[in-house]
């Protein structure tokens, strides 16, 4: 009997082990929590995630960040005690912000995927984050209205012609039936393509003449009157009053190209979906002229797009999300994806998939014809979301008359100094 109940007892223990061993096998399982920066692509995503769980088994759950939000987005989900396993940092200044949570992914599969190391983000040898995709921005065109007004596109080579095409149009809006520009909106949804995007230009032209290749401590604003010029194009050859920017989204400018309401539309690569409203065949692209180099000047082309694998979380979570950023940069069904739909991405990976994308053919033609690129410097931005925010209130305060042009260089300047002491104390 005492034997009987030895025998027992061993085999009570040895089912309870396995079972524990098998509750422990699938804790290890991994999943991975992807936290999005790019809101137009929120659906796509969503689609993505379902298919590669249908496919491997492993949840795979999509978040997206409100646009203008994700570092706060990002702070408050980092903290979470389910966080973030996969997310986004700008560069070089991003990378610094959250190196904390940000793995070494020196020896990933994925860095091995790609195809330059000029788009792995790294700290010394180490490498944190990878690109994921190559953007580019500039002015979408309406090549059909634009010729309804009397000009091809061939006609507009610097910011003068530009300029006096859009002064034209808008003389003539109401015989056209259609104006300039598309509205150059200062809410939230649409404020970063001004406090981000255009600023750029000042940012790049500045930092290559003075041969800046980090993040400087200051700004001297050396090409902001060109920026002014801009600006002031933009919001005096539209239908929208700029005393109402502070009310227009995203949505409004998009629909008001869609539309054929105007025919410049300040985006990128990634509105071409949208952009595809009028008829492919009547798109077309050009460069931001800025009165500087216009001769030479392309497409503002770069990237603020770098995936890293949050180093806080399990191991079995960060190899489940390493395993997902291969399956998106090799998989037919993740290159697929990538290069479709509202992704359209153009990705640095050896085996990523050439986007259905007009706009990239565009981007490849000023190159080809010698167009110099304006790179990316928007991401050596200091606290990105705070200094955009003090140039947005100065705009929208220029832009309805209620401020002079100095609180926008202030804001710019001076906001860059008082960021980057914030950022570094």
């Amino acid at each position: 009997m005492k034997k009987w109940c030895s025998l027992a007892l061993v085999l009570c223990l040895t089912l309870c082990l396995f079972a524990g061993c098998t509750g422990n096998m699938k804790e290890e399982t991994g999943k991975v929590y992807y936290l999005n920066f790019k809101p137009e692509a929120d659906s796509d995503w969503q689609a993505l995630a379902q298919k590669y769980t249908e496919e491997t088994g492993v949840e795979v759950k999509v978040v997206t960040a409100a646009s203008g939000d994700y570092e706060q987005t990002l702070a408050v989900e980092i903290e979470k005690k389910n966080p973030p396993t996969m997310f986004q940092v700008n560069g070089p200044v991003g990378l610094t912000a959250w190196k904390s949570y940000a793995l070494n992914i020196t020896d990933s599969d994925i860095h091995k995927e790609l195809i330059s190391e000029d788009f792995a983000l790294k700290d010394g040898d180490i490498v944190y984050g990878v690109a994921f995709v190559y953007e580019a921005y500039g002015l979408i065109t309406n090549k059909k209205l634009l010729k309804q007004a009397g000009y091809d596109i061939e006609d507009i080579t610097d910011f003068a012609s530009l300029k006096a095409a859009a002064e034209d149009i808008h003389a003539r809006s109401a015989e056209l039936g259609f104006d300039a520009f598309t509205s150059s909106g200062l809410d939230g949804s649409s404020s970063w393509r001004f406090s981000g995007h255009l600023t750029n230009l000042p940012l790049y032209y500045e930092f290559t003449q003075n041969n800046v290749t980090a993040q400087p401590a200051t700004i001297a604003g050396t090409y902001l009157d060109n920026y002014k010029a801009v600006w002031d194009m933009y919001i005096q050859n539209s239908a929208t009053d700029p005393k109402t920017l502070t009310s227009k989204t995203g949505d409004d400018a998009v629909a008001e190209f869609q539309q054929g309401k105007a025919v410049f539309y300040q985006n990128g690569t990634w509105e071409y979906a949208n952009a595809t409203a009028i008829g492919k065949e009547n798109i077309g692209y050009l460069p931001i002229y800025f009165g500087v180099n216009d001769e030479e000047q392309g497409l503002c082309a770069g990237t603020e797009n770098y995936w890293v694998v949050n180093s806080q979380v399990s191991e079995a979570d960060q190899k489940a999300t390493l395993d997902f950023m291969k399956w998106l940069a090799t998989s037919e069904t993740g290159t697929m994806a990538m290069a479709s739909g509202n992704m359209g991405f153009t990705c640095p990976f050896k085996s990523a998939k050439k986007p259905d994308n007009g706009l990239y053919d565009i981007v490849d033609q000023y190159l080809e014809d010698g167009k110099v690129s304006v790179k990316w410097m928007f991401p050596y931005t200091p606290n990105t979301d705070a200094w955009r925010a003090e140039v947005v209130s100065a705009l929208s305060a220029y832009s309805a008359g209620t401020g002079g042009w100095e609180l926008v260089k202030n804001a710019i300047v001076d906001g860059w100094s008082k960021q980057y002491q914030a950022s570094h104390t």
